[in-house]
């Protein structure tokens, strides 16, 4: 076991974006993390010291517009920023780390813009884990909701939608629950409709393309999770092209299954499946 003296922990901001990496010496392979909608790395901090102790590095950073990266919390222009980050990230672990294979993980949102971003640039991965991935909601909206947003979207695409996530159903934990709600990082406005309308679009783009995804996958997913749909992974699962494949579905537990009481054993299970491959 890596003792946390010997993790080393780097923070950076450029060019308005908060980077952070949890690096070890002479790490077996590097973990490229993207976290959910309205909330930050930091929160990442328990399974990047599992991954660490296993023998991995984690570098992540703070989405545009999101924890200490700048720009409006709860909006975004364009989801294409997020794909840019993504790969302005990958660039930097290659730098940093130019021999290390790469995997990639996602949670929720990050899910998604990891499905998304797989669809051009699997090739740069050795394989991908995705927690939660938000590919679909629990309930649909009604159609006049959605020719609102969309509307919205065109004429005043900052204007507040929809409320943010609810912090009491990220995990059956009370004390994650009280940490979420308090963190002045996370995102405390309402959704706008230029990002609620981007959200749509990526989900209807990972639908329609997902079928070229090959490289091998972890789809992990609690069956009582009431922000993103657990049938949205098991589609994902179904129709992605991986024949070396892994769907989890965790009966109980809520959104954030890394933060459930059950997380250091899903932990586990994330380091093992990376192990092996």
């Amino acid at each position: 076991m890596i003792n946390d003296n010997n993790v080393k922990i780097v923070e950076q901001t450029n060019n308005g974006r908060y980077y952070r990496s949890w690096k070890i010496e002479n790490p077996k392979a590097v973990i490229l993390l993207v976290h959910g909608l309205g909330e930050h790395c930091q929160r990442y901090e328990a399974i990047a010291k599992a991954l660490n102790n296993a023998g991995y590095d984690v570098c992540s950073m703070d989405l545009p517009n999101h924890g200490c990266s700048d720009g409006r919390k709860g909006h975004v222009d364009s989801f294409v920023l997020f794909q840019q980050a993504v790969l302005g990230l990958y660039q930097r672990i290659k730098d940093d780390s130019p021999n290390k294979p790469i995997f990639i993980l996602g949670h929720s949102m990050g899910g998604l813009i990891v499905s998304h971003f797989l669809i051009d640039h699997q090739d740069k991965f050795k394989g991908a884990v995705l927690s939660g991935p938000a590919i679909e909601t629990i309930e649909k909206p009604p159609a006049w909701e959605v020719w609102l947003i969309k509307t919205m979207a065109k004429i005043l695409p900052k204007t507040g939608m929809v409320s943010t996530v609810d912090g009491s159903a990220v995990s059956r934990s009370p004390e994650v629950v009280q940490a979420y709600n308090n963190d002045p990082l996370v995102n405390a406005n309402k959704l706008t409709a230029k990002l609620l309308v981007g959200f749509a679009d990526s989900i209807d783009s990972v639908k329609q393309s997902v079928s070229v995804i090959k490289l091998p996958l972890l789809i992990m997913h609690g069956t009582a999770d009431q922000l993103t749909s657990p049938s949205g992974s098991q589609w994902l699962f179904d129709n992605v092209a991986s024949t070396d494949k892994t769907i989890r579905l965790y009966e109980g537990l809520y959104h954030e299954i890394f933060n459930e009481p059950e997380g250091p054993k899903i932990h586990q299970e994330v380091i093992d499946w990376l192990d092996i491959h």
